[in-house]
């Protein structure tokens, strides 16, 4: 069978027309019905054809990927004899097709959610490959590289990179724990964080990831990212991290809500971080603007800051920063301050007052070799914070709760999505408020921004930008233009923005000798020495990219959680509908009910006149009242009586109750006392139970061994009584042997006597053929004739009976010692022990 199989994989191989779904149902059938002997036997014969195909076929490659894939490999098969082998070259071949690529990817994750002992190295494996083989966006050497190959260099590389990303996406939607603990190895190596923090990126960014949320939540990968946030010096990782991080804020607060609570002191001290961020000079003397949220300043001075060391114990190599150049700016906390001042608004203002004490009051430890007076600066903390708080506006909760509050009693976003956390929290931001105000107020906020001095050219309520120019030594921007883009930027308005007529500055390129898109000097290799000013525009470039592709990420998770909560609001909509139908429905109820509101006043009125003509008739009675309240009074003084008689009782039933309160409250304590005891003795009342329910089982097992042993008396004495008619039987049939041979001697002698009687008899009939025999003697010889007749008669009868008697016996002797050869009947196998049995 592995034979006949080898040769039609050979077929679909050398023929690229042969029927490669025919091929794979054979392999089916094979795998279902084959032994695993045949089965390696037939792995065996695919690597010898490996060996003699042409490997450089796309259909060669996806006819191995598919017959692999349908055998369904062990994964020590996969990792050692098939990954370097097939699927390594497969995963970088751009003309591969896409079921082949996807059979490829599912070997792969075969092996890699699998219980093996070679699977953990695998898994390490092709992080490593990710990390050092893959294209890096993080090296300034890959880029390089990148820029030196050839369209189907990169295309391969691409190919590799994008398919080592799916593989371990897909792997940590699968095995989330044993994903997040192989990036965390990886991430103690500081050349590989960054890279890291792209594939958490896009891991966390996933609608899958929230189910599994839980377990990042508790992982020491999430203890490694703070620290990361703490303690290393590249603003462009940082960014990336605190975007991780701030989509981590609404997905904790579902999912793991108490941990969030409890690394807040930690955020705080990331948030106090990056506010104070140590911000490099411009290398011309062009200003740039600061982060998002903080005002441009003109001619601000440089602060140096101060150098922050991290401790010891901690065991962090810092990464310095391998992109930034020197006019980098640093992480916008906006956003991250955003969803932190939602959640926790009372602890936010409560650390932005006092930085140090709140660290010191609860007890937190500082990560660096100083105290936090010393790590933190709190005026720097003030003053960067400032702005942050003027453009978010006032949370209702820091009216309602204190700091201790918001921690300690449930949260008022317990019962929230993600989608409406992440997009109410945006909402505080004023520049989000100002657009939803402009939303639900069109008519007056279009009024007024129709009158303002953004919208106030001709040109369609269109102002164009003025355009740079770039070609001289040294560009003028005016500090007015700049605040005039950044905002419009970040107002959400509608803006139209026009190409730029080159994609490239030519300040960057001067002295290349061609334009940006076609360079006429090819680029230097990897190994020679790049300029000072195509190395920073690199670095430059590359930063960008990366920041750009994480707010992207961050972006489309926030229109995501965006959507869904318009959604949830379209939802409440329907049911705001609903409750207006339902409204008018119980306004139409109220009309009804005000008619017969009136109907009855109309009634109450008649009724009234009724009344009154029936007062003067009821005025016959008072007499008999006056007379009747004679005899009530009487029988009040009795009441009055007795209500003395009662109040002493009452007396003595309080004091017989407070007696009774005070043995009621000993008794409470013996009680307590008692509980104690009992609770003190449970687990040895438990034990006793359980002996009890032990005991009970071996009493019932002891009787049902009782039984079968008295069953096994009893068949032990039938077994007796049965040898004993055995013995019996033999006797008879002994004594019933002895018979028949007495019988047969008796008949034998018979016979003779027959014979001599029958020939006396014969004499006897020649004597009375002869005329002198005498009539007396032939009387005589009939009588003796019919004497023997009889007894010979009976002594036939009785050996016939003797005969059938033998017969019955032997066939019982012989049904009987079948039965004690065979053990059938009555002797049966041994019973089993019921305790061996139970």
């Amino acid at each position: 069978m592995p034979v006949t199989l080898a040769r039609q994989v050979r077929s679909v191989l050398e023929t690229e027309n042969g029927s490669l779904t025919d091929l794979l149902s054979y392999v089916d059938d094979f795998v279902q019905s084959a032994p695993s002997d045949q089965q390696q036997g037939f792995e065996e014969q695919l690597h010898q054809l490996h060996d003699v195909v042409d490997h450089s076929s796309p259909h060669h490659t996806q006819v191995f990927l598919a017959v692999l894939h349908h055998l369904r490999l062990a994964p020590c098969s996969i990792i050692s004899s098939w990954f370097d082998l097939v699927i390594r070259p497969a995963l970088r071949e751009p003309n591969l097709a896409v079921p082949a690529v996807n059979y490829a990817k599912e070997l792969v994750l075969s092996a890699l959610c699998q219980s093996d002992p070679r699977v953990p190295d695998f898994r390490r494996r092709l992080l490593d490959l990710y990390l050092l083989d893959a294209f890096n966006e993080g090296s300034g050497h890959d880029l390089v590289e990148w820029a030196a190959l050839d369209s189907l260099r990169r295309e391969q590389q691409t190919r590799w990179k994008l398919n080592l990303q799916d593989i371990l996406l897909t792997f940590g939607e699968k095995c989330p724990a044993d994903f997040l603990t192989e990036v965390n190895t990886h991430f103690a190596v500081p050349e590989a964080r960054l890279q890291l923090l792209l594939l958490l990126n896009l891991y966390t960014s996933a609608p899958c990831f929230q189910p599994s949320s839980a377990i990042l939540a508790t992982h020491p990968l999430m203890d490694s990212l703070l620290n990361s946030l703490l303690l290393d010096k590249s603003s462009t990782l940082s960014t990336i991290g605190l975007a991780i991080v701030t989509k981590m804020l609404p997905i904790f607060a579902v999912e793991a809500a108490e941990v969030l609570k409890g690394m807040l002191p930690r955020l705080f001290c990331i948030h106090a971080r990056i506010i104070c961020w140590k911000e490099q000079p411009p290398p011309t003397t062009v200003q740039s603007p600061e982060t998002e949220g903080v005002p441009v300043l003109e001619q601000e001075s440089h602060e140096t800051g101060r150098v922050l060391l991290s401790r010891s114990d901690l065991d962090w190599q810092v990464l310095e920063s391998p992109l930034d150049t020197d006019a980098s700016p640093p992480p916008s906390p906006r956003q991250f301050h955003t969803l932190l001042y939602y959640l926790f608004p009372c602890n936010v203002l409560r650390f932005l007052r006092h930085p140090v004490l709140y660290f010191t009051s609860r007890n937190v430890e500082s990560p660096y070799t100083v105290d936090w007076d010393v790590a933190l600066d709190e005026q720097k903390i003030r003053s960067k914070s400032e702005v942050l708080l003027r453009s978010h506006v006032c949370h209702p909760l820091i009216v309602w709760r204190d700091s201790d509050e918001e921690i300690s009693k449930p949260d008022f976003w317990a019962e929230y999505s993600v989608a409406r956390i992440a997009t109410e929290a945006m909402m505080l931001d004023v520049r989000n408020t100002a657009l939803g105000l402009r939303e639900r107020f069109p008519t007056r906020i279009d009024h007024e921004s129709s009158t303002s001095s953004i919208g106030g050219s001709d040109d369609g309520g269109k102002t164009p930008m003025r355009s740079l120019g770039l070609s001289a030594g040294q560009t003028h921007i005016s500090l007015q233009d700049m605040i005039a883009t950044s905002v419009a930027l970040k107002s959400n308005l509608n803006l139209e923005i026009e190409p730029a007529a080159s994609q490239w500055p030519e300040s960057l390129f001067a002295g290349s000798g061609g334009s940006p898109a076609v360079p006429t000097q090819p680029l230097p290799s990897s190994d020679g020495d790049l300029p000072p000013r195509i190395t920073q525009a690199i670095s430059g470039l590359q930063r960008e990219v990366l920041l750009l592709r994480s707010e992207l990420n961050f972006e489309l998770w926030l229109s995501r959680e965006n959507v869904k909560h318009v959604g949830r609001l379209y939802q409440d909509q329907i049911l705001s509908r609903d409750a207006e139908v339902e409204r008018q429905g119980l306004y139409n109820k109220l009309r009804n009910y005000r008619s017969q509101v009136a109907n009855l006043e109309t009634e109450l009125r008649t009724q009234k006149a009724s009344a009154s003509s029936s007062k003067e008739r009821y005025a016959d009675w008072n007499a008999e009242l006056q007379k009747k309240l004679q005899d009530f009074r009487e029988q009040k003084k009795s009441w009055v009586n007795e209500l003395a008689a009662l109040r002493t009782a009452d007396k003595e039933a309080k004091a017989l109750f407070k007696a009774q309160a005070t043995l009621l409250a000993d008794a409470q304590k013996d009680l307590f006392m008692l509980e104690t005891q009992r609770t003190e003795s449970q687990h040895k009342i438990d034990r006793l139970q359980d002996y009890e329910k032990q005991i009970e089982q071996h009493v019932n097992m002891q009787r049902l061994w009782d039984a079968d042993f008295a069953k096994f008396t009893q068949r032990g004495e039938e077994m007796e009584r049965m040898k004993a008619e055995y013995r019996e039987m033999e006797l008879r049939l002994q004594s019933f042997e002895g018979t028949q041979m007495q019988m047969d001697q008796d008949a034998r002698v018979h016979r003779r006597q027959i014979q001599t009687l029958e020939a006396q008899l014969a004499q006897e009939k020649r004597r009375i053929e002869s005329p002198s025999q005498r009539q007396a003697e032939i009387a005589a010889f009939a009588a003796e004739r019919k004497r023997l007749a009889e007894e010979n008669a009976l002594l036939v009868e009785e050996n016939r009976n003797l005969r059938e008697d033998l017969e019955d016996t032997t066939a019982m002797v012989e049904v009987l010692k079948g039965t004690v050869g065979g053990r059938r009947g009555v002797v049966s196998e041994p019973r089993a022990s019921p305790i061996l049995r139970v």
